[in-house]
């Protein structure tokens, strides 16, 4: 397996880079379904309308790659009840807003529950020592982008007041999964989850004739990523090139890999609109479950969860985020999208984060 490395475009002019990217995607253009796996991506791409420069045939499909759209309703209903029951529920902004199936941690604050966010599990931690009186659950979401910070914090050692609700996610078994599903011809991958993985967890998709290219998030990173991927479409091959040399190597950050293995366990869990996917998730080590809400407060959440659950399953679904997620519809198709589906009123995850499709569509490409 080659990993092939490229001359940065970042030390040349941007916008010639962009012309000249743009020019040589379209010289000799064979058609090609391109996924990305990246919330930022799909921002980067809709802001700068990079659709609209790309020839007739080449499409650029948006993936699972929004950590707060694809936390399940299991987990947003969890926290939501541990901060019902007095309990003090910390995480990050766009969290708040993400509706679970009744209401979201927003709307659990407005009735009076302690809600409150923070823009890393350190503050999270910093709060919990500066009120003894007071028991937290930091509510940690997200990618290999910041579950190392999360593993950091537990080895550094919680507060007893202080635990964590995980609902992590590794982003590899969820391509595994789109993959099988969907029909793909190549890869963009997340370059900030590189930075901590590496190149290497791609080679297997690779092999099995998938051209990857890891990508960066200014537009001409993104550009740059298209044209390695359909230089190998046109020659027949596939391997993994790296298009963001500037922060990405092939081993990627190996401290933060080992502090991930040391602490958490991979497990199988949940992923909005995907359902349970095999091994693409983090659950604390037995050694750190004195740190596990999950654990240490399931008498309080779990007889109202399973409630809950009976009404979600009554519940009818108009949202199509699942679909939008797995890059079979886009926010286009949704007859509620910029009409009773907004940022400031989202009815599905997509529209909250200004890492979900919805969101990007919604400032960037509506007519």
């Amino acid at each position: 397996m080659i990993i092939m490395a490229r001359t940065d475009p970042f030390l040349e002019n941007p916008v010639e880079i962009q012309k000249k990217l743009v020019a040589a995607i379209a010289a000799d253009p064979k058609p090609a379904r391109i996924m990305h796996i990246c919330g930022t991506h799909e921002r980067t791409i809709a802001k700068y309308g990079i659709r609209s420069l790309l020839p007739a045939g080449i499409e650029v499909l948006s993936g699972p790659g929004c950590p707060v759209c694809v936390t399940p309703d299991d987990d947003i209903d969890t926290a939501i009840l541990l901060a019902k029951k007095g309990l003090t529920v910390i995480t990050f902004g766009d969290m708040l807003r993400v509706p679970g199936t009744e209401e979201s941690l927003f709307d659990a604050r407005a009735e009076g529950a302690d809600v409150r966010m923070v823009y890393s599990i350190d503050d999270a931690v910093k709060i919990a020592k500066e009120h003894p009186e007071k028991e937290f659950v930091f509510f940690s979401i997200g990618f290999e982008t910041t579950i190392p910070t999360t593993a950091a914090a537990v080895l550094r050692g919680f507060p007893p007041n202080f635990s964590i609700y995980t609902s992590l996610k590794l982003t590899p078994p969820a391509i595994a999964l789109l993959v099988s599903d969907i029909n793909v011809d190549a890869f963009i991958a997340p370059g900030h989850v590189a930075v901590i993985t590496g190149t290497v967890p791609y080679n297997d998709f690779a092999r099995a004739g998938y051209p990857f290219a890891v990508a960066g998030f200014e537009s001409y990173d993104i550009l740059l990523g298209i044209k390695m991927l359909t230089d190998q479409l046109k020659k027949g091959t596939s391997f993994v090139e790296n298009a963001y040399v500037r922060a990405v190597k092939a081993e990627g950050n190996v401290i933060a890999q080992k502090m991930m293995s040391d602490v958490f366990d991979v497990s199988d869990v949940e992923w909005r609109g995907l359902g349970i996917i095999p091994g693409s998730g983090l659950v604390l080590k037995e050694k750190y479950k004195e740190y596990d809400a999950g654990i240490k407060y399931k008498e309080l959440y779990a007889p109202a969860l399973e409630k809950i659950r009976e009404i979600r399953a009554k519940k009818k679904k108009n949202c199509i985020c699942a679909a939008i997620l797995t890059g079979k519809a886009t926010p286009a198709d949704c007859p509620m999208f910029g009409k009773t589906c907004k940022p400031a009123n989202p009815v599905g995850p997509c529209m909250v984060s200004d890492e979900g499709m919805c969101h990007s569509w919604y400032k960037y490409c509506r007519d």
